[in-house]
């Protein structure tokens, strides 16, 4: 099964690349070799706040790590999703309830459900993308060299 495109023009990815700067990772990782943590690092590199969320682990890349979205105590402008698509529907009513802008589906992950509910909740919704791979095409990959190396 082919995955639908979002419908999302490059004007509105870059939009909200430059525009939200506070992003939670459900499904951070503390692997290097797995997505969920190479992606995220990339994204603190470049200016962002990323806020680790995974029941497994309590900390990644040096940060606290929360067990779930509605356990991170401040407010989200993003909910970036690295886990499987079934699993994205409980995210998405998270994500709402948080009253984050926007969920961002990775790359591969797709649930007409969580699209629904997320749309339903006022949320831009961006699936079937990489943040890292769409920041590189529509910014540019120089990191924002005034934070700490990780």
């Amino acid at each position: 099964m082919s995955i639908p495109h979002d419908g999302l023009s490059d004007e509105e990815i870059k939009k909200i690349l430059e525009g939200y700067k506070i992003i939670a990772v459900v499904g951070m990782s503390k692997d290097p070799m797995k997505p969920g943590h190479y992606v995220p690092k990339f994204l603190i590199r470049h200016g962002y706040k990323v806020i680790p969320v995974n029941p497994t682990v309590d900390e990644v890349l040096g940060l606290k790590s929360y067990p779930s979205l509605m356990d991170v105590p401040e407010d989200v402008e993003v909910v970036d999703v690295f886990r499987r698509p079934e699993n994205t529907p409980e995210v998405a009513e998270e994500a709402v309830k948080k009253k984050a802008k926007v969920l961002w589906l990775q790359e591969g992950i797709y649930n007409p459900q969580a699209v629904e509910v997320a749309k339903r909740g006022g949320l831009t919704v961006v699936w079937n993308r990489c943040m890292m791979k769409e920041h590189n095409r529509l910014i540019g990959s120089k990191p924002y060299t005034t934070l700490r190396k990780i």
